[in-house]
């Protein structure tokens, strides 16, 4: 069988704002390229790759779907493997773990938003993983729609340099269609024409001409700069460079991440998705353009490159876990070099266990086509893998290696939950647990003091749809307590204590001697930071992991109410043990009292999570919002104007303050302004407060060890 040539490949993703178009433009990709006969639409809750009862219901896409579809450019044959992502904050795992396995993306904005809260995080994102982008600015019929001034807010809020590789031809509700800058062609598109081929080429409007050559002139400069040959080329003749020439130029000042290349369109209106799709082929990078990738040894420790070729043994990342329910449990991986066969075993390098994968799905949404193998650059489905997880490495048993792993934000509001009938409390316990299977910023605990089982994650509308999850998906009717923010502890002071821990009970007894230091740790680390300081053998080496094991343990719960400590310095000055009486267990118990006695003496404070808050609103309204924002306890950051006359209003808010904020706002406005939030950090609880939450919890320490 023919080797696939991996330069006509494209993983890419879809990312944007809420509302701002993502999965319009999805289906318009889908329809253009022939996956699909009949466009669904968003609005309509029709929409192919929001496939979810809530996705449909709400509007919004809360799962990442993904699809592979073909384009056919220049007479090859592009295969795009396409990841939908959500737009809401709560879901930003969603967009965190498909960017991890992208080698391109779209970022699309809103002609009218521009660049919004959740566009700045998502780009933040792509580039945090090295995602060469385009900018895709949608909604050109919209009115307030501004194509230039949009390319502009992308250069200094997301300090990318865009470069526009169309010019929109109208705007508003005469907005036509796009010039190509490069071939100073008129592409005119027709609404109402329901073909692939909705298109007239033409010449360039004569009102437009100057304009064009003014940003022809920008772009060929631009496309000059990432090419060392074309720049002296240009330097002699500007004109001299080919339309070839320039859109190699600018494929590698994309794929290198010097340049973002723009355009627009409207795609609930059909206009400007078939050049889309040719930038897409043009300048998004291939799984070759991106090369080899990092990974470790798993033997050795040493790094070493992973390349993307078929004959090399097979290494892929599993980036999400699904539940379907014909199929069971899927995990989506990324190949990124060798061969998968179905039926065929692999090494999970984190647990070191084999794994069949008897089954591989190409996946539409939420239908699986099957395959028989998959190949490095490609992203599949596989059914069979039993105890995967999230950001786990999977390799051949020919070379052993882990890709970086994946890391996940903690979550910062909970709730109590419980089954209706008592019959449902096993089907409950299932359920909870194949949700944090999918989901890594979801989590479940028990409260060992009242029993009750506790659900965490990114914000009320996240809880929300796993609530009805669990009622559509898993038929399980439960109560749910009042949202509960999850705060954190840490301390202020440095304390040295001396832990002797002493048993006996007949026989051998326990006997561990530890001298720590109990601190705040240094800035920019979360965890524990441990410090060994032993000299001379006092504590035998074999001991000191107990001690660093005990503390990160009672870490979790913290000497205030119980909550976790976000970071702590702890530094092991000196110790003893007994040649017989002395084991791991005792160390690891002294460490955990330790911890106990110590931290009330370090100055103890509770940490809530803080929000970044962003209030958009006409004027009229702006007084009072600001009012109410200051009575949450809001810090106000900047106020800003919006083109259309609206207000921006940006602050940072306590998480505890913010629930129920959005019908207080709708009736503060009218319903007239809107609010995005997202978690910005954690900051100390003003004492006043923290002390009602403290005695809320009913939270008290205990010297009790298993």
């Amino acid at each position: 069988m023919a080797k696939r040539d991996l330069t006509f490949t494209r993983n890419i993703g879809i990312i944007a704002h809420i509302d701002a178009g993502k999965t319009t433009t999805s289906e318009r990709i889908l329809y253009y390229t022939g996956k699909i006969h009949k466009i669904g639409e968003t609005h309509e809750g029709s929409a192919t790759m929001d496939w979810m009862a809530q996705e449909q219901e709400r509007g919004i896409t809360i799962t990442s779907a993904a699809t592979t579809a073909f384009w056919n450019y220049n007479g090859n044959s592009y295969q795009l493997n396409i990841i939908d992502t959500p737009g809401h904050v709560d879901f930003t795992v969603e967009v965190e773990r498909a960017l991890r396995v992208l080698d391109g993306t779209v970022a699309t904005f809103d002609a009218v938003g521009r660049v919004q809260p959740q566009s700045e995080t998502v780009w933040r994102q792509a580039d945090k993983f090295g995602v060469p982008k385009i900018a895709y600015v949608n909604k050109m019929d919209r009115v307030g729609a501004d194509f230039l001034a949009c390319v502009e807010e992308i250069k200094t809020k997301l300090g990318a340099t865009a470069v526009p590789i169309s010019l929109p031809i109208g705007s508003e509700d005469k907005f036509q269609g796009i010039v190509d800058l490069i071939s100073r062609e008129a592409i005119i598109y027709d609404s109402t024409n329901p073909n692939l081929i909705n298109y007239t080429i033409e010449e360039v409007p004569e009102n437009m001409k100057d304009e064009v050559e003014l940003w022809r002139d920008k772009l060929v400069e631009a496309a000059a700069e990432c090419d060392e040959a074309l720049m002296e080329k240009y330097f002699e003749d500007p004109d001299s460079l080919t339309e070839d020439e320039i859109i190699a130029a600018l494929r590698k000042g994309t794929v290198e991440m010097k340049i973002v290349p723009a355009t627009c369109g409207s795609s609930y209106k059909d206009k400007g998705v078939q050049f889309l799709l040719n930038a897409i082929a043009r300048y998004l990078p291939s799984p070759l353009d991106i090369g080899a990738i990092k990974a470790t040894n798993a033997s050795t420790g040493e790094e070493e490159d992973v390349h993307p070729v078929a004959d090399e043994p097979f290494c892929g990342l599993v980036f999400k876990i699904a539940t379907d329910p014909f199929v069971g449990r899927i995990a989506y991986i990324r190949a990124y070099s060798g061969r998968l066969d179905a039926g065929t075993y692999v090494i999970n390098t984190r647990s070191g266990k084999k794994e069949r994968a008897a089954r591989l799905y190409q996946m539409h949404s939420n239908h699986q086509n099957p395959i028989e193998f998959v190949e490095c650059g490609d992203i599949c489905a596989v059914v069979g893998f039993k105890e995967l997880r999230t950001g786990d490495t999977i390799c051949s048993e020919k070379r052993l290696v882990n890709l970086e792993s994946m890391e996940f934000p903690d979550p910062v509001i909970g709730i109590a939950v419980e089954p209706k009938t008592q019959g449902d409390l096993e089907k409950l316990g299932i359920a909870l647990n194949k949700l944090a299977e999918e989901d890594p910023t979801f989590t479940v605990k028990s409260d060992p003091d009242s029993g009750q089982t506790l659900i965490s994650g990114m914000g009320e509308l996240h809880l929300d749809i796993i609530v009805d999850r669990l009622r559509r998906e898993f038929g399980v009717d439960i109560n749910q307590g009042a949202p509960q923010v999850n705060y954190k502890e840490s301390i202020t002071g440095t304390v040295q204590h001396r832990e002797v821990f002493k048993k006996q009970s007949g026989g051998r007894g326990k006997f561990a001697d530890i001298i720590v230091e109990i601190g705040p740790a240094d800035e920019g680390v979360t965890g524990l930071q441990f410090d060994n300081q032993v000299k001379g053998g006092n504590i035998p080496k074999e001991y000191i992991p107990s001690v660093q094991k005990g503390f990160e343990s009672a870490m979790a719960n913290g000497v205030l109410a119980g909550y976790e400590v976000q970071s702590l310095k702890v530094t092991l000055l000196d110790g003893s043990f007994h040649p017989v009486d002395s084991d791991q267990l005792s160390f690891e118990i002294a460490a955990r009292m330790a911890f106990r006695h110590a931290c009330p003496k370090a100055s103890p404070v509770l940490l809530e999570p803080i929000m970044s808050v962003e209030v958009v609103t006409p004027e009229e309204y702006m007084g009072d919002i600001v009012g109410d924002l200051n009575r949450r306890r809001g810090q106000i950051n900047a106020m800003d104007s919006t083109p259309n006359g609206a207000r921006i209003i940006r602050a940072f808010v306590p998480l505890s303050e913010q629930f129920g904020y959005v019908t207080v706002l709708r009736t503060l406005s009218s319903g007239r302004a809107t609010n995005t939030m997202t978690f910005d950090h954690y900051a100390e609880v003003p004492a006043n407060l923290a002390k009602d939450v403290i005695e809320k919890s009913g939270y008290s320490v205990s010297d009790e060890d298993e």
